[in-house]
């Protein structure tokens, strides 16, 4: 996969977290759970570089999103982890598409 289809495919992802619905607030752990385990399937098998490059940056991504609902004073800072929670499973589950041959 391209570099420029790794950006559409994100671009896609950004679009759809674009609405966090006030439920949405209260699911950071859930998504994170998600994302990490999404992390977790990608780091079992053999990527290819850029794959590997997508799981660190799902990694720093799950990581704030960690801290935002740690830290979490309002609602827009657990609107913070649910997006970056998305997009660390969005890299992750990526990241499993572009697998060494």
């Amino acid at each position: 996969m391209t570099k420029r289809a790794v950006v559409l495919v994100l671009a896609g992802v950004l679009a759809g977290l674009s609405v966090v619905g006030p439920a949405d607030a209260y699911t950071c752990p859930v998504l994170i759970k998600q994302a990490e385990d999404a992390i977790a399937r990608a780091e079992r098998t053999r990527l290819a570089p850029e794959g590997r490059a997508l799981l660190e940056d799902a990694k720093g991504l799950v990581a704030e999103a960690r801290q935002h609902h740690q830290t979490a004073k309002t609602k827009r800072d657990h609107d913070d982890a649910v997006r970056k929670a998305r997009t660390a499973q969005g890299l992750a589950e990526e990241a499993l598409k572009l697998q060494a041959r």
